[in-house]
């Protein structure tokens, strides 16, 4: 019973960013990829089995068990590390059963309640007087997002950051937004 009046609490400042991000207006401030994606019939987990370039964070979902999640009703913002992202970390696969813990944390660490596009993220960036704005993901970290230029920035607070990449996909139940890096450090037995 505690633990979900504290997850209303680290929420709501979530809340309030979304609302404050479906707020009217031109998005003046550029989103660092072409036009918004059209919305889709597939879930999210529909979204990231077709994805290209995604397999290894595929195999991560399945591994962890959350598939199930990722089909459910949502809504929820997938921070999308590509397959380059993993190589880049040394992380290896996480198909091994003997990670399905780690594949849970790296996964909850990617993932925000609600579905924000990446012209939400930019729209309550620009409102912002620091030009940042924290959410927190499932697994209670927060990731802060600010702008390089045209280019929206991803900084977890374990100190791993990474750029919004590609194009995002909207599913029936939330976003996949591709980000070109992990937001941890996964702890990975060798």
């Amino acid at each position: 019973m505690d633990m979900r009046i504290i997850m209303r609490r680290a929420l709501t400042p979530l809340a309030v960013l979304m609302l404050a991000a479906c707020g009217g207006g031109d998005d003046k401030a550029g989103t660092g990829g072409s036009e918004q994606a059209q919305p889709s019939s597939r879930t999210l987990a529909e979204t990231l089995k077709g994805a290209d370039g995604y397999g290894s964070l595929g195999r991560a979902v399945t591994n962890a068990g959350l598939t199930g999640v990722l089909e459910g009703v949502g809504p929820y913002t997938v921070f999308a590390p590509a397959d380059s992202a993993f190589s880049s970390a040394g992380t290896g696969d996480f198909a091994d059963e003997s990670l399905r813990a780690q594949s849970a944390a790296l996964l909850r660490a990617h993932i925000v309640p609600g579905a924000l596009t990446r012209s939400d993220i930019a729209a309550a960036i620009q409102r912002d007087a620091d030009g940042k704005v924290q959410m927190r993901t499932m697994a209670g970290t927060l990731l802060t997002f600010s702008r390089e230029g045209q280019t929206v920035t991803v900084s977890s607070d374990s100190g791993a950051s990474g750029r919004l990449t590609g194009e995002e996909a909207l599913a029936s139940n939330g976003v996949l937004q591709p980000v070109d890096a992990l937001l941890v450090t996964p702890q990975v037995a060798s």
